[in-house]
Formats: structure tokens, sequence, C-alpha cells
């Protein structure tokens, strides 16, 4: 599927909204696994686990967040599928609280492996995350703000291409602004040649992908736009490596 860009808030929620409704039509009616079995005193009630065995109803904030968080389900697509409709909704609207990072969204989708679902499901849990992308890129103030959704995007697909070369379609005021906010998130990790978040995937394959990216499309399309002198040297500094980085003049030492 090749993804498509929308470049005004109104055409990219028109499509957001019309891949939410089709994540809801496409798993309604689904169930976990009638054997399904859950640890009743840390995870929760034999009542709770029965609910996410019957369809299409709405589970309460608390036992939405156990049921995505849970590791351990042995069905996790089932579990996955019964809840997205749901699910997918309260990420929209940045109403999942994590511990460590989107990251942690994105396993859940990974570990339910939904690129090997039906081909009805797995489209449109494809679409549903390149609408909400698209979304977000053009969405001044997103719920959930582009760097972190990028992580959730990567975690969930195992790459980070796609996601990078919609942005890179984009001429607009906030897929700008979204870029600088980025930059400075990521600039302090990778100058550690570090992948600013864990990763169950291939971290330096990631890694130097998104250096190369920043490095290569961020730099010049922030010079273009005015960024301060230090972010740009910064994001400079990722693309060179040895002794030339850290020798630079404008290597940040007081950070390192």
């Amino acid at each position: 599927m090749t993804p498509h860009s929308d470049d005004t808030p109104a055409r990219a929620r028109l499509r957001l909204d019309a891949a939410l409704a089709d994540v809801t039509d496409t798993f309604r009616g689904m169930t976990a696994a009638a054997d399904e079995v859950q640890c009743d005193c840390h995870w929760g009630s034999e009542e709770e686990l029965a609910r996410l065995k019957s369809p299409d109803t709405e589970l309460d904030p608390g036992l939405l967040r156990r049921t995505w968080t849970a590791p351990d389900w042995r069905d996790k697509g089932a579990v996955l599928r019964r809840i997205l409709p749901q699910f997918s909704g309260s990420l929209v609207r940045g109403r999942v609280e994590q511990l460590s990072g989107m990251e942690e969204v994105g396993r859940v989708f990974a570990w339910a492996d939904w690129r090997r679902w039906p081909a009805d499901q797995s489209a449109a849990v494809e679409e549903f995350l390149h609408a909400w992308w698209a979304y977000s890129l053009v969405e001044t103030d997103p719920a959930v703000p582009v760097h972190q959704l990028l992580v959730l995007c990567t975690e969930a697909s195992g790459t980070l291409d796609p996601w990078l070369a919609v942005w890179e379609t984009l001429d607009h005021p906030a897929a700008h602004g979204h870029l600088a906010e980025a930059a400075g998130q990521w600039d302090h990790d990778l100058l550690a040649d570090e992948l600013p978040w864990r990763t169950w995937h291939d971290e330096d394959r990631l890694r130097t992908g998104l250096a190369d990216w920043l490095v290569g499309h961020a730099l010049p399309r922030l010079r273009s736009r005015g960024a301060p002198e230090e972010q740009l040297h910064r994001i400079r500094l990722i693309g060179l490596g040895g002794p030339a980085r850290w020798e630079d003049p404008h290597w940040p030492n007081h950070l390192y």
C-alpha cells in the first residue's frame, strides 16, 4: 500500500475519520479467544475477562489500559482486534497513557502480528496508522506529538521509511514546526549514537536511518526557515563521526 499525504487539516481529518470508521466496521463483533486466560490477582477479575470475550461492549479506561499493556495474552492478535475500535479512538484523542513512551503502544501492534491478519483487517490497521500520521503532521497541536507518533508507527511497522517519506512531501507550517520540535527531542541521543527510544527491531538500522534523514532532509529544510544556528550545528554534527564530531568547535561539551 502506498501512503498518500493530505496537506490541509480538514482533508486529513476526513481521511482519519474514515479510517476510524473502517476500523470500527472491520473489527465489530471481535472477541478474545474463548479459552483466553489472565491472572485474576494481577490483571483483573473473571468478570472483566468475560467482557473481552463478549463483542462490542465498551471497556472502562482502567480495563482498556490493563488489556493493552498486558504482555502475556495467549492470542495477542485476538485481544487487540477485540479492543481496536475503542483503542484507536482513544489513541487519536491522546487518552492512552504509557509508562516509558509510545513505543509501548507500537509494540502491541507488532506483537499482535497485524500484517499477517486477513487482508481487510491488516488494510484497516495500515490505513488507520497512515491517516493518523498524515493528520498529525498538518495539525498544529495534535493530541500525540509527532515525534512520539513516529515512534509508535515505527515500532508497529518495523520501519521508518514510509513515515519519513510522507513528512518529506509536506511543505506545511505545522509539519515544519513538528520537524524542529522532533530534532530538538532527538539530537541529544543521536549525538551519542543512540536511538532516542527503545526498540524491538534493528536498532542500528533505525538509528542510522533517522540520523541520515535528519542530516539530509531536516537540516536544509530547517536552515531555509531560519532555525537557530545552535540547532543547525547540532544536526550537522550528527552527520559527522569520530573526532570530527567531538573536536568540532560547536560540539556541545556541556551536555556530555
